[in-house]
């Protein structure tokens, strides 16, 4: 049981808590497990996604408090704390050429800045675990990109006493994960479920368009279906960004739950053994006093690091988006944008 157990999951904009590990969230509330949520920017640019919004004259005079607003509803349906990192949104440039970025926005901050501050959070809060994305971000938003980058430069500072010195005392968080996401396998098995019960599938378009992605290896499987309505209710309360009627609520929950109940995670670095065929994300951490005596330890050693290579974040990127994300902006985008199967890229090779 996660009883006495603290996760953070660290994100880039209000709203990616809800689209992106909230029933593991909630799975981990209901044990008793604290769970920390760290939104790195206000949201402040986002657009409105939700069509019978787009004329609201209060959310439109005041984009920046109604997307904390939301943040404040989707906190208290998931049950976690909450913290802002303090960054302004950097907005999801588009054309071609594409546009700079935004003067002052999160991705353009130094590094030891933004550093700093999540160490600062870290330092306070002490998670056993944390969460973020992969390399490439889940999907290439700056801002997403960015989290990664201070999630990862954050998690190996953290349990440095020479490290930000005067951000607080020393905590290593034992392992940090990237989130799982609508990975190919997934999206065929709920389209082929949706077909069989004789439904329309919103998956026809993504899956008719799928182009290779980088591949992540799943290594830890969270059975959390029963959260699945908690999930959904967190991500409406981001009214902007959501429509109760729309994409994401088409394929009823008794589909999702039955056919796959899970979210699925990455390991990127752990402090202890990582179990072939983990389910849970405090797996061999022992109880929470045990956990944090390994916390505070100085002489830990890395036992698990699946993170890419320097050589192979350097390679080519594919193409990054697909029709039907192109269509819906940042709510389409997660690690479905950037996670390929290996058969996928076999089939490709042998063509």
């Amino acid at each position: 049981m996660a009883q006495g157990m603290r996760l953070m999951a660290v994100h880039a904009h209000p709203d990616d808590e809800s689209s992106k590990g909230a029933a593991t969230t909630a799975k981990y509330v209901a044990e008793g497990a604290e769970v920390m949520v760290v939104s790195c920017t206000g949201g402040e640019r986002g657009d409105i996604l939700n069509e019978k919004l787009k004329n609201d004259a209060h959310i439109l005079r005041d984009i920046a408090q109604v997307r904390r607003d939301e943040m404040k509803a989707a906190q208290e349906v998931l049950g976690v704390e909450h913290t802002w990192l303090g960054f302004v949104d950097s907005g999801l440039p588009e054309g071609d050429p594409l546009p700079p970025l935004p003067d002052g926005c999160f991705a353009l901050e130094d590094i030891d800045v933004t550093t700093e501050a999540l160490v600062r959070v870290i330092r306070t809060w002490r998670p056993h675990v944390m969460t973020t994305y992969d390399e490439k971000g889940g999907y290439p938003h700056p801002d997403h990109i960015m989290c990664h980058t201070v999630s990862m430069a954050a998690f190996e500072a953290a349990g440095d006493p020479a490290r930000y010195p005067h951000a607080g005392a020393p905590w290593q968080p034992l392992k940090i994960y990237y989130n799982g996401g609508w990975s190919k396998p997934r999206l065929e098995a709920i389209h082929d479920a949706m077909l069989a019960e004789g439904l329309e599938s919103p998956y026809a378009e993504w899956l008719a368009n799928w182009k290779p992605r980088r591949s992540g290896r799943v290594t830890t499987t969270i059975a959390c279906a029963d959260h699945f309505e908690t999930r959904d209710r967190a991500l409406m309360a981001h009214a902007t960004q959501v429509d109760p009627d729309g994409f994401w609520f088409q394929v009823p929950l008794e589909i999702q739950q039955r056919v796959w109940g899970v979210e699925e995670y990455e390991a990127a670095v752990s402090y202890v053994p990582l179990a072939e065929g983990e389910d849970d994300l405090f797996a061999g951490l022992g109880s929470p006093a045990e956990a944090d005596a390994l916390a505070t330890r100085t002489d830990l050693e890395v036992a698990y690091d699946g993170r890419v290579s320097a050589e192979a974040e350097a390679a080519p990127e594919p193409e990054a988006a697909t029709v039907a994300h192109a269509a819906r902006g940042r709510e389409g985008g997660d690690s479905s944008d950037t996670h390929v199967d290996e058969d996928e890229t076999t089939e490709k090779a042998d063509a």
